[in-house]
């Protein structure tokens, strides 16, 4: 059985393992040289390359668009949803009258995308601004994000109708846009227009949303509604965390670096030589001498390096009984809410690589 390598973490990355970009350098490093990846996928059936073209299609079949922004060849939470969800014909036939597919790829084989495709796609990247891959994002005829989500662990059914419920952010938005249009008072005006802002993801609206607030400081000159100090509190609140994430990851570079290091030159080739318990051990000990580890990174770090052992002797009582024992070590951390989600997430694993043919043997 081949055992994928994935971080299994509260937010699927932990904040502070991304944010001191130590997860791109381990996984670039080795690990997802255990993960079997697919090609690029810009051909599948029913899937659109073109923005443009998606929202001409839109507009004339009066659907809303569906962005996938993903990384085809190396983002293993990517593939997983392909497979999962967008290849199945639940969720092609619970789509295919409401949704124009589009998929925005970023693989690292840049010659899988013509040059026009590829810079179609970076400004998509700036305009959207996703927070990580897969970021799937809906979207009016005319290109305007109203909701976003990324991979969920359920299967096609419980994706569509996931779909289905956020699409109604669309006409709870457009129902308070269209009351800001026939209201004659500028307040009036500009309530209309903060409520159909607030249906919609905060992250969302300060992406891509700068006009509808800029129209509402016009309208509202004396925030009686409250909502652009509301805006900027949460600015503020979001820069003062930024710049203490940013002295913390300044801090903890030397270690940072070390860690790394210590990754590539001793727990890497164990992964890729798949002796596991070997592998853990290292970490362990490493972690041992180096109580200044961020817990962050402890649980990354115990999470993805132990499951191995388990994932790959299709082991699920024992793969369980380990997530147990770091929820139990770290009762207070986000981990310990996504207990049953990581259990699932094994499951699904096991089952599906037990389903898998066995490889021909070497003649």
């Amino acid at each position: 059985m081949q055992a994928e390598i994935f971080l299994w973490t509260a937010a699927g990355a932990s904040a502070t393992f991304r944010d001191m970009k130590i997860t791109s350098h381990l996984l670039h490093a080795g690990l997802l040289a255990l993960v079997t990846l697919t090609p690029a996928f810009a051909d599948r059936e029913g899937w659109t390359a073109d923005f443009d073209a998606a929202k001409k299609q839109a507009a004339t079949e009066k659907k809303d668009m569906m962005l996938d922004f993903t990384g085809s060849d190396w983002c293993p939470w990517c593939v997983k949803l392909d497979k999962e969800v967008f290849q199945q014909a639940a969720f092609t036939t619970g789509v295919k009258d409401k949704l124009v597919l589009v998929e925005v790829d970023f693989p690292h084989d840049k010659s899988k995308l013509s040059d026009a495709t590829q810079a179609q796609n970076e400004k998509l990247r700036e305009e959207f601004k996703p927070k990580g891959y897969p970021t799937i994002f809906l979207c009016d005829a005319g290109g305007k994000p109203y909701a976003q989500l990324g991979y969920e662990p359920d299967g096609p059914a419980k994706y569509v109708a996931h779909l289905n419920s956020l699409m109604q952010v669309r006409a709870k938005r457009d129902a308070a846009f269209a009351a800001a249009e026939t209201a004659t008072d500028p307040t009036k005006k500009a309530k209309s227009l903060v409520e159909g802002l607030k249906v919609m993801d905060s992250e969302l609206v300060e992406a891509c949303y700068s006009d509808v607030v800029a129209r509402i400081g016009d309208l509202d000159k004396d925030d009686s509604t409250g909502y652009l100090k509301e805006m900027k509190e949460a600015k503020a609140k979001k820069e003062a965390a930024a710049a203490a994430q940013e002295e913390a990851r300044k801090a903890a570079a030397p270690a940072i670096k070390a860690l790394q290091e210590f990754m590539q030159a001793k727990v890497m080739p164990l992964m890729q030589a798949k002796d596991f318990d070997k592998a853990y051990t290292e970490v362990q000990d490493y972690l041992k001498a180096n109580a200044g580890v961020p817990e962050d990174i402890k649980i990354d770090l115990t999470l993805n390096v132990g499951l191995p052992r388990f994932i790959e002797k299709g082991d699920v009582e024992a793969a369980n009984k380990f997530v147990d024992e770091i929820i139990a070590k770290y009762p207070n951390h986000p981990v310990a809410k996504q207990g049953d989600k990581i259990k699932q997430q094994i499951k699904a694993h096991i089952e599906q690589a037990k389903a898998q043919p066995a490889a021909p043997k070497p003649e």
